[in-house]
């Protein structure tokens, strides 16, 4: 630390390794007084720093940055200028390393404090930039190498980076490490030449292959790592050349040339700058039951593509497709064709069949089949169109088969058939209605093993003709008609089709309300509803039911089928009977006879005068067997009222009459039964009055037994009561002695033991005490002695000397020749002083500064 000085003084210590600035004030020049030394300030001078500084000590493997350092000789001299002041080199700075302590001259500036050097490891380095030219010179002080404003280079390690001030530290630059199956993709900055003397252009980029730690150099840009691509017996890469350049294996590959690489070239790939990875190809392995077929071949011979042709490849093989191949329809299966199995085939250009011996020529277009059982590989000619399976059909299955070269169409039906090669199934078109019906009928017939919703439009058209019912079939080509009647199965042939009937339902009957392919042939019956008017002009509806059936001829079945609406025609018919019947009797006349009047309209007489008992219609054969009238309604409103009101009369009568009926015979049945309540009463009274007589003596003789048992139990429980209560004192007083005794003992044992704690603690605290002060004068002991034995009798004795030595030698610094130091209250013999100091000689050292003060 620096010695404080007292504001104006003139007199300054300095110490070693500190110096002050003094500015005359005469020459306004300042100059730098070193320590050691006493400085005496004169008037005409002023010490620039309130206390001395320290001079700038700088460690080993330290520096520190002066600016506007002072200029100095090739001997290492200070430059003085016309006034004898040191020059200084404005605006520059000096990088100082380890060395004697020195001071700042006047105009020195210290930038940092000294700061350890860089320590650059191995396998880094710095990475440098010239801020203007110099001349470095190597290591071995030989070679100087020129650096101009801009350059860059690497400063690398293991070494200590010694800095300059014409040198900026731009970064820090690591090795990267470079693995094993990696390498280093780098980039070229500007134009140089490699470690390994390779002339690389702006722009250009390569690969580090070495394994190891690799340093970048300045013009060099890390791009990435690339890992190397693993090849195995599964999977090979698909790489793009993406300029012309000769690959790792001496091969000349051009701009867009696409190849392969697997493992029987390298087990690993690390791709070059000049290489795009494609995609990873997995290899295509074929059993011995599979075959595929490659498009646009590589040509062995050429390694080119062969475009628009096709490669056949059959199992059992491992292959990877190269670039530009692809396969068509991927792997497929060797096509296995059992016995009731074929293939139909179709060739697509002109080849030659061999089999054995035999040759088969096939022109484009041509139909064949395979049948099995056998194997089949397709040739790359050959394209199959379908595949056959011989169609089991039943006695009553069958299928429409249509031969494609004359186009007739016929229905195979009864056996199992295969298809030729000029043969298919054709699809036979139903009307909609049709479609419908059968359908609907599919789901009626529960003997069906499987209920279809859809309908397969290539198999024969079936339809169970149900019991009792008849279907029309019409061949159009034959322009034929038949008539199957049921029960019986119907298979259509390929132009044939149904007659379907649209039949009037409902009530009153609507035309074309049922649609069915079957006409049921009776008997049954129908129910219709029609309006007539009387002679008298009443309006009445009358719902009508008719039993009918037809009457088959045999020689002439069709026509069952003449009319399509058979139920309307009867209707309208008979319908026209009636009313023309009605109509001629009165309102009174055919409420009292409608049933005779009716059957008569529509039956007739016969020739003997009497009414027949059915209607035959001549044309589809149909017979009304009878007819019934299910009601008869008004349709006038006053008519309807008066019979209404005629009704309600008759109900009105009968039910007052049976009204009356009810009540006699309800006012008998109460007589009746008031004359037995009666008798029941009287009854009930005397063996009640015997009840209350048994009661009256019960109760007389408990009232004695309770009386007699209350005075017992009362003196019973005195007496027990008194006995209790004085057992119950005795044994009171006897508990609350013991409590007495146990409660005093108890205050006793408490106090004894009370006392006895409170003596222990005491006995325990001064224990404690004893012991505690023991150790401490043991401490206090055994600290003394290790001072004691840690500074040794040679120290305490300098300690106890140090004083008076100090004050002798401070007097020798005042050059005193002798002198004597008392504090004035004891006696000095001057004499016997003054004789010691002359008889010893004693001499005092000067300083090398002696100075009058």
């Amino acid at each position: 630390m620096a010695t404080s000085t007292t504001p104006g003084s003139t007199v300054i210590r300095i110490k070693p390794h500190q110096y002050i600035h003094v500015l005359d004030n005469n020459t306004y020049v300042t100059r730098v007084e070193v320590g050691p030394q006493t400085f005496t300030r004169f008037d005409h001078e002023r010490v620039l720093h309130p206390n001395p500084l320290p001079m700038i000590l700088i460690p080993p493997r330290n520096y520190c940055t002066i600016e506007n350092p002072v200029i100095r000789n090739e001997n290492k001299k200070l430059v003085l200028d016309q006034f004898n002041q040191p020059k200084l080199r404005h605006g520059e700075q000096e990088i100082r390393f380890s060395q004697d302590p020195f001071p700042l001259y006047p105009g020195e500036v210290l930038v940092s404090q000294p700061v350890p050097l860089q320590v650059v490891q191995a396998n880094t380095a710095l990475r440098l930039k010239c801020l203007r030219d110099f001349d470095e010179q190597q290591a071995n002080k030989k070679d100087v190498i020129k650096r101009q404003a801009g350059d860059e280079w690497l400063f690398e390690g293991p070494g200590t980076y010694y800095p300059r001030v014409e040198v900026q530290i731009v970064e820090g630059v690591k090795a990267v490490i470079i693995k094993e199956n990696s390498a280093l993709k780098l980039k070229a900055r500007l134009g140089f030449v490699d470690k390994k003397g390779v002339q690389h252009h702006p722009g250009d980029e390569w690969l580090v292959r070495d394994s190891g730690a690799y340093l970048p150099g300045v013009n060099e840009e890390i791009v990435g790592v690339i890992n190397a691509l693993v090849l195995t017996d599964r999977i090979s890469y698909q790489l793009l050349a993406l300029r012309s350049f000769v690959d790792v294996f001496g091969k000349s590959r051009k701009a867009g040339e696409e190849w392969i690489i697997t493992q029987n070239d390298c087990d690993t790939y690390i791709p070059d700058v000049h290489e795009k990875v494609v995609r990873d190809i997995k290899a295509i392995t074929l059993t011995n039951r599979q075959y595929c077929v490659v498009e646009n071949p590589v040509d062995p011979k050429t390694g080119k593509n062969r475009l628009g042709h096709r490669e056949l490849l059959q199992g059992d093989r491992t292959f990877f497709l190269l670039p530009g191949e692809s396969l068509v329809n991927g792997i497929q299966n060797v096509y296995v064709l059992s016995e009731d199995e074929a293939l139909l085939l179709s060739a697509k250009e002109l080849f030659v069949e061999k089999k054995g011996k035999e040759e088969t020529v096939h022109k484009p277009g041509d139909l064949w089949m395979i049948y099995g059982p056998c194997d089949y590989i397709p040739q790359i000619q050959v394209e199959i169109v379908e595949r056959r399976k011989r169609i089991p059909l039943d006695v009553n299955e069958g299928i429409y088969v249509r031969d494609i070269k004359t186009g007739k169409v016929r229905a195979q039906v009864g056996s199992s058939y295969m298809l030729l090669a000029n043969e298919e199934r054709w699809n036979k078109p139903l009307p909609p209605i049709v479609e419908d019906l059968l359908k609907k009928s599919a789901t009626r017939d529960m003997n069906e093993e499987h209920n279809e919703t859809e309908r397969d439009p290539s198999k024969v058209v079936t339809y169970r003709v149900p019991h009792n019912a008849a279907v029309q079939i019409f061949d159009f080509r034959k322009k034929v008609a038949r008539v199957v009647f049921g029960p019986e199965l119907v298979m259509l042939a390929p132009d044939e089709e149904f007659t379907v009937l649209s039949l009037s339902g409902k009530i009153p009957k609507r035309p074309n309300h049922i649609r069915s392919l079957a006409l049921f042939l009776g008997p049954d019956f129908m129910t219709d509803l029609i309006t007539v008017e009387t002679s008298d002009h009443a309006r009445l509806s009358l719902k009508l039911s008719y039993n009918w059936r037809f009457i088959i001829d045999p020689k002439n079945p069709y026509k069952l089928f003449s009319t399509s609406d058979f139920t309307g025609d009867l209707c309208k018919a008979t319908g026209s009977l009636v009313r023309a019947a009605v109509a001629a009797s009165t309102f009174d006349d055919f409420h009292k006879h409608s049933s005779e009047i009716i059957q008569l309209a529509v039956f007739g007489k016969n020739e003997d005068g009497k009414p027949n008992n059915s209607l035959y219609f001549e044309n589809s054969g149909l017979s009304i067997e009878n007819i019934d009238i299910q009601s008869v309604e008004p349709i006038d409103q006053r008519t309807l009222d008066s019979l209404q009101k005629s009704v309600q009369l008759a109900i009105e009568i009968t039910t007052k009459s049976q009204e009356a009926t009810a009540r006699q015979e309800a006012e008998r049945l109460e007589q009746m039964a008031r004359g037995e309540l009666e008798r029941q009463k009287i009854v009930d009274e005397a063996k009640a009055e015997e009840s209350r007589a048994k009661l009256i003596q019960l109760q007389a003789q408990s009232a004695t037994v309770e009386s007699t048992g209350q005075a017992i139990a009362e003196a019973r429980a005195t007496a027990e009561a008194t006995l209790i209560a004085a057992e119950s004192e005795i044994k009171q007083a006897k508990l609350a002695t013991k409590a007495s005794e146990i409660e005093a003992n108890a205050l006793l044992e408490q106090t004894k033991a009370k006392q006895q704690v409170e003596l222990e603690h005491i006995k325990n605290l001064n224990k404690l005490e004893i012991s505690k002060t023991t150790e401490q004068a043991e401490i206090e002991v055994s600290r003394f002695a290790n001072i004691v034995e840690s500074l040794g009798t040679e120290t305490i004795k300098s300690i106890a000397q140090a004083g008076p030595e100090m004050q002798a030698k401070l007097l020798q610094g005042l050059g005193l020749k002798s002198f004597m130091i008392t504090d004035g209250s004891s006696p000095i013999n001057l004499f016997n002083t003054a004789n010691g100091l002359i008889g010893n000689g004693i001499n005092v050292p000067q300083t090398d500064n002696e100075e009058d003060f």
